[in-house]
């Protein structure tokens, strides 16, 4: 992968559908190189990757069409940070609970997901979450159609969960994913701790 200590990360968000243009945005502005990723060469360019919300069976359609989705596993199994909201999340789980017919994810997080997990009545709503790793205030979170995290592997760490238990940010390593869309409030905290990951993987990658 591309980078260097010296170097603003190169970071990719999956520009297949979604609101990927959001999280170009947001890290753009907090320094990092921002590029869209849409074919296996882009990929190979960059020294981290954001999958953006959306809809995920979309996603893994296109994914395939445009010939992305093996070299996604391959960079994923092979320690590329990624960083998942929403459909990104459900994208980067081993699991999930409702899928579609033929619906595949890239895996790499060791939990089970729920799609739809809030019903039609439900669809979008706000809380606010407590987040030690992020520290005060609370991060006023928007879930739009959003997934939940039904169980974790051991080597998860739950970042997040809502009142009554349901977690909804969850790290492993070099991924993190959330069910809600960081991306649309204004409050960086997320991708700060994200580029930081990153940041961490380039150093450790030019020892």
């Amino acid at each position: 992968m591309a980078g260097s200590r010296s170097a603003a990360p190169r970071v990719g968000v999956l520009a297949l559908q979604g609101d990927f243009r959001e999280h170009l945005r947001v890290v753009g502005a907090l320094g990092a190189e921002p590029v869209s990723v849409r074919r296996p060469e882009e990929l190979a360019s960059v020294d981290a990757l954001v999958i953006p919300g959306g809809e995920s069976s979309v996603m893994d359609k296109l994914s395939r069409t445009f010939g992305l989705a093996e070299p996604l596993r391959h960079a994923i199994d092979t320690g590329l940070p990624v960083y998942g909201t929403c459909a990104g999340l459900i994208m980067l789980a081993d699991t999930v609970l409702d899928a579609i017919p033929g619906q595949r994810s890239l895996g790499g997080l060791d939990i089970a997901v729920r799609r739809n997990a809030f019903g039609n009545q439900l669809d979008s709503f706000e809380t606010d979450l407590d987040i030690p790793q992020l520290g005060a205030p609370d991060v006023h979170a928007v879930f739009i159609r959003a997934p939940v995290v039904e169980s974790v592997g051991d080597d998860v760490t739950v970042l997040a969960s809502l009142t009554d238990g349901r977690v909804v940010a969850v790290e492993s390593a070099h991924l993190l994913g959330t069910a809600f869309h960081p991306e649309v409030t204004g409050d960086t905290r997320f991708h700060r701790y994200f580029l930081d990951k990153v940041r961490d993987h380039m150093e450790r990658a030019h020892v």
